[in-house]
């Protein structure tokens, strides 16, 4: 079904993996088609409760393709940025379902961007994640200057941004930079554990929660808990609340259906 992405679902869990491995999975204008319309495809598919994004080969993403840009001397960054980077990033925060980045080797530039988009980011030891955007005198993009201040605070995301600086994948577990760092050989487990939790977890509530999650960025508390109110309503409605509260009326475990 693509060219550039290998696309899997299997028990409720859809795996996209970036697959340009010859070129560490840098990123042309088809493959970021490709992750647009994939991203599509596991929002509106009910049968997709979690999403897995990953790279094939040694890398997770290294950014741009830069050779595939010299190729339009004349294009236009911000169209690019516009037609091919945004919608992804809001298409991976305004996902009903959490989006897991399996970071599995270097996410550079945009790519650091799409891991740290992710809800949730569980990377292996040998990753490395680099703003590079600094070293070809340019600036950050794909949402990466709203997202490492509210990760790192001001001080830490002005460093990494300006220097370039290599993030070990250790390191950036300890910064909150990602959930977790495991050895490689772990990463295949580690994620799982948290698919295998998600794809029997509530989705409906889940995908609200990671809605108000969003809008309290810029909300005041008295917004918030108005907000609140109105997606218990909605929540207080769904299959998956009634579910357990019989689930804990019966002291079984509840069986979630996602909606």
């Amino acid at each position: 079904m693509y060219e550039y992405l290998k696309y899997d679902l299997s028990e409720g869990v859809a795996t996209i993996s970036l697959n340009r491995p010859e070129v560490y999975n840098a990123l042309n204008n088809e493959i970021t088609f490709e992750l647009q319309a994939a991203l599509k495809e596991v929002k509106k598919n009910n049968e997709v409760r979690v999403v897995v994004l990953t790279g094939e080969g040694k890398a997770f993403c290294s950014g741009q393709d830069l050779k595939a840009s010299a190729a339009e001397p004349n294009r236009s960054f911000s169209d690019s940025i516009h037609k091919r980077y945004n919608p992804i990033i809001k298409a991976i925060r305004k996902m009903p379902k959490p989006v897991i980045c399996k970071l599995n080797g270097v996410a550079a530039g945009a790519g650091c961007s799409f891991a740290i988009a992710c809800d949730i980011v569980v990377a292996a030891e040998s990753a490395k994640l680099i703003e590079v955007f600094v070293n070809i005198g340019l600036v950050l993009d794909s949402g990466s200057s709203y997202f490492l201040p509210r990760l790192l605070g001001s001080a830490k995301s002005f460093e990494l941004a300006t220097m370039g600086t290599r993030v070990s994948g250790k390191e950036a577990e300890i910064i909150g930079l990602v959930n977790k760092c495991v050895p490689d050989t772990e990463l295949d487990a580690a994620v799982k554990a948290y698919t295998d939790y998600y794809a029997k977890a509530p989705t409906k509530a889940i995908g609200l929660m990671k809605k108000m999650l969003n809008k309290s960025q810029n909300a005041t508390l008295s917004e918030m808990l108005d907000y609140e109110a109105y997606n218990q309503d909605i929540a207080g409605g769904t299959h998956d609340h009634k579910e357990g509260v019989q689930a804990f009326l019966e002291k079984r475990v509840p069986e979630f259906k996602g909606h």
